[in-house]
């Protein structure tokens, strides 16, 4: 019998939409999988608002001496972003979702 584990309160809807979708399609049902997929969905989430602050700021600020530098939110987006693909490459997530059906997928 599939281990199910409730979505965890602290993410976005977002995130918590991804953590049910991968958690279906995937069928992640161990502890070390939610653990997995927790941390990652916090650095999507990181990333996220990484990326809100950057359309808010702009990718450039000047520094002290009027010179154009990017934004240092670009560097932490980036990580995060690492992060949250690291996760999924862990959890093998880079792999077709189960299907009720074996053969392969159908063409588009």
């Amino acid at each position: 019998m599939k281990k199910s584990a409730s979505t965890p309160k602290n993410l976005s809807s977002e995130a918590k939409s991804l953590w049910r979708k991968l958690t279906a399609e995937y069928g992640i049902d161990d502890e070390g999988g939610f653990q997995i997929l927790r941390v990652g969905l916090e650095a999507f989430e990181r990333m996220r608002a990484c990326q809100a602050q950057i359309e808010l700021a702009g990718m450039t600020t000047l520094d002290r001496f009027g010179q154009l530098r990017a934004n240092p939110l670009l560097t932490t987006e980036r990580d995060c972003r690492a992060q949250f693909l690291a996760a999924l490459k862990a959890l093998n997530l880079d792999l077709e979702p189960l299907h009720a059906r074996p053969g392969r997928p159908g063409g588009s």
